[in-house]
């Protein structure tokens, strides 16, 4: 059952008690006076502070901080001068455990996402008892509204509907149980059946990761390395994104991080030659994976998307049949504009993949379906967080339990 409508039937149901038993009470005080009870010894309002209903919990432990813990002016700090570049940084374990419950269940790290949605599922199905036009065109409104899309969410309407008219669907626990199983299949109905390789028997296998700047394109190839790394893979990176000033200094700040080797320095222009030299010492070292950075670069750029094609282009020159992979980075919290990318990406070059990052923030979600549902492009991984380990494999029933706050009974 869906956690957000137990705690709404709860809440519901507890409140009904509280004020029932208030009733009484003042029943009861009114009639050992001998006089009858007032509306004024009622208030409508009148609640009672229980254990299910008081808030309890502790603040969040990010915001506290121990006596005992040294301040941060009290501890000197060597600088690596190649980090007053803007390149990332990876926070300490303790404190990306404080910023996300000391949870690192997918569950955890979709609750902001989950938040905006779910709760105003919850309010939209409490107290319903049958299935109406309005409860239908609300579910419409509140699916647009989480970025799903028009054309998406009226395709998810008419198909419950379908399913009322059979008989299939006869409440609204029902109809959302429906809809949760709706959402799963549009989503792995573009996911390939078995993950990608990524190896190849002669040659590395290429990776070219494309977005705009800000999306978390760079930072995405960081924790793809360390990933494939801790697989046991030999990785080599590509700094091809030679339009940005900081860009080439961030990628060899990760390499350092991650001990796999970077081709490309700062100051070289072309990223296609740098492609080129990437894949000759990634084939002459015998590395498994190459992973290219490209620029950043608005679809509205025609300039550079066109000089995206010619890099993979002359990345098929260089090693025949690769590209393997050209995964687009897209950044959940910008809604339908997302969907606008990779329209224009996907017809620069041919897209296999997404990577939907920020999604441990304020984005709402929808937009992977509509993506999905538009363009067919499975997603690759999603990142739920800042630490290495937290761009992860998409799997889309684990995706939309998360994303609906549905749990085992």
């Amino acid at each position: 059952m869906f956690g957000f409508l137990r705690r709404k039937k709860r809440q519901a149901d507890l409140t009904e008690a509280t004020e029932a038993t208030d009733a009484t009470d003042a029943t009861e005080d009114a009639s050992a006076d001998g006089s009858e009870p007032s509306r004024a010894a009622i208030p409508e309002s009148a609640t009672v502070e229980s254990a299910e209903t008081r808030d309890t919990s502790p603040p969040p432990a990010a915001d506290q901080t121990p006596a005992s813990a040294p301040s941060a002016a009290s501890v000197p700090v060597e600088r690596d001068p190649r980090q007053e570049t803007d390149a990332p940084t990876v926070p300490a374990k303790a404190e990306t455990d404080a910023a996300s419950g000391n949870s690192g269940s997918l569950f955890s790290r979709l609750a902001r996402t989950r938040s905006g949605l779910t709760e105003g599922l919850g309010d939209l199905f409490l107290g319903k008892k049958q299935i109406d036009d309005d409860l239908l065109e609300e579910l419409e409104t509140r699916l647009i509204m989480a970025d799903v899309g028009q054309e998406t969410t009226m395709g998810l309407i008419d198909e419950l509907t379908d399913e009322i008219g059979r008989k299939h669907v006869d409440d609204p626990e029902r109809l959302f149980e429906t809809l949760h199983r709706l959402m799963v299949e549009r989503l792995a109905a573009v996911q390939p059946t078995r993950p990608p390789t990524r190896r190849q028997t002669d040659r590395p296998h290429v990776m070219v990761i494309a977005g705009i700047n800000g999306g978390g394109k760079t930072t995405s190839i960081g924790k793809l390395a360390y990933r494939f790394k801790a697989e046991g893979r030999s990785v080599t990176l590509a700094a091809a994104d030679t339009f940005r000033a900081a860009a080439v200094e961030q990628l060899i700040a990760w390499g350092e991080r991650n001990d796999v080797r970077v081709i490309g320095e700062p100051g070289r222009g072309d990223p296609a030659s740098v492609a080129f030299d990437a894949v000759s010492s990634a084939k002459a070292r015998g590395s498994d994976i190459l992973i290219v950075d490209t620029a950043g670069r608005l679809h509205t750029q025609s300039g550079l998307m066109d000089e995206l094609g010619k890099l993979t282009r002359v990345i098929a020159k260089a090693a025949p049949g690769a590209p393997d992979e050209v995964l687009l980075v897209i950044d959940a919290s910008i809604g339908q504009n997302a969907l606008v990318q990779a329209r224009q990406f996907n017809q620069a070059v041919t897209l296999s993949g997404l990577i939907v990052t920020k999604l441990d923030g304020t984005a709402k979600g929808g937009i992977v379906f509509a993506i999905a549902a538009e363009l067919g492009l499975p997603i690759h991984f999603i990142g739920v967080g800042e630490k290495l380990e937290d761009l992860r494999p998409f799997e889309p029933q684990a995706f939309v339990d998360a994303l609906l706050d549905r749990r085992p009974d």
